[in-house]
C-alpha cells in the first residue's frame, strides 16, 4: 500500500523533533518529493555507496539514516564527487533520503534507549539531560543482575552486529557492574558527566587517547568501546517500530557494516 512522503515525514518529525537536533546538526529530507508515493522504505546508519545500492536493488523510495549526508554543507551535488554520485543515484533511482541524527539521538525511543535497551537497562534517564526537559543525551541505568565489565562486553558482541575492529575494554574488566551509563556515537565529550553519575562502566565509541587515558589515570570507571556504527545500529529497529505501527508499507533494516574500518590484522 503506497503512502506520501509528505505523511511519513510529518510522524518522523512528531517522533524526533528536528528542533531537537544539536544546533550543528542537519536532520529532515535531503533527497525526494514530499509528493512522492512510498511502498517500501529502508533503515541504515550511514547514507553511502553500499546503502545507496542496497535501497536501489531492493526497489525502496526512501532511505532513512541516522547520519546526514552533509553536516558542513556544499555548495554542489554534482557527480564528480562520492556524496554528489549517491545524490545522483539517489533521484534517478527515484529513492527519497531523510535523515533523523541528534533529534533522534534524544528521543525518548532514540538511539540511547534503543542500546539501554538491549542491555535491559532500569530506571533509565539521560545522561546529559537538556535544560528543563525530561529527554537529553546518553543513557543511565541499571542492570537487572550485576556482572563484569567483561561480561558486558560480552553481552554486547552476541546483541550487536560484528564489525572488524571489535569490542575494546579500558581499565579493570573484572570490575562488577551495577550501573551503566552510555552513548551511541562519539561519547568521550561526556567523560565528565559520566564521572558525576557514578556508574561503573562506559560504553561509547570514538573514544580518543587523551580523554580515555585522562578519564582512566584519575580513577575513572572502566570504558566498553565500541565501533560508532555498531553503537548506533539498535536505533534502526526503533525507527522501523514507529513506521510500522503508522503505514502499511515494506521495511527492512540493512545489516550492511559502514564503520570505515574493514580489516584487523
Amino acid at each position: 500500500m503506497a503512502e506520501k512522503l509528505e505523511n511519513i515525514l510529518a510522524l518522523l518529525d512528531k517522533y524526533y523533533p528536528p528542533e531537537t537536533a544539536e544546533e550543528w546538526d542537519r536532520v529532515g529530507l535531503i533527497v525526494g518529493d514530499p509528493q512522492a508515493e512510498i511502498t517500501k522504505i529502508g533503515f541504515a546508519v550511514d547514507p553511502c555507496q553500499s546503502t545507496v545500492e542496497e535501497a536501489l536493488d531492493k526497489q525502496a523510495q526512501l532511505l532513512i539514516t541516522h547520519h546526514p549526508l552533509y553536516l558542513r554543507g556544499t555548495s554542489s551535488v554534482a557527480a564528480t564527487n562520492a556524496k554528489g554520485r549517491w545524490v545522483t543515484q539517489l533521484i534517478r533511482g527515484g529513492c527519497a533520503l531523510f535523515a533523523a541524527h541528534t533529534n533522534a539521538d534524544a528521543a525518548p525511543d532514540g538511539s540511547a534507549t534503543a542500546l539501554a535497551n538491549l542491555l535491559e537497562l532500569q530506571n533509565q534517564r539521560p545522561l546529559v539531560p537538556y535544560v528543563n526537559s525530561a529527554i537529553g543525551l546518553g543513557k543511565i541505568g541499571d542492570l537487572p543482575m550485576s556482572m563484569s565489565v567483561r561480561e558486558v562486553a560480552e553481552r554486547l558482541k552476541a546483541l550487536l552486529p560484528p564489525t572488524p575492529a571489535g569490542i575494546t575494554i579500558g581499565g579493570d574488566a573484572e570490575r562488577i557492574v551495577k550501573r551503566v551509563a552510555l552513548s551511541p556515537g562519539s561519547g568521550d565529550s561526556f567523560l565528565a558527566a559520566v564521572r558525576e553519575s557514578e556508574a561503573d562502566v562506559y560504553i561509547t565509541a570514538d573514544l580518543r587517547h587523551h580523554p580515555a587515558t585522562d578519564h582512566l589515570w584519575d580513577g575513572g570507571c572502566p570504558l566498553i568501546g565500541l565501533t560508532h556504527f555498531a553503537s548506533e545500529w539498535p536505533l534502526l529497529p526503533a525507527l522501523q517500530k514507529r513506521i510500522a505501527e503508522n503505514f502499511a508499507v515494506e521495511t527492512y533494516i540493512s545489516i550492511l557494516q559502514t564503520d570505515p574500518w574493514s580489516m584487523r590484522i
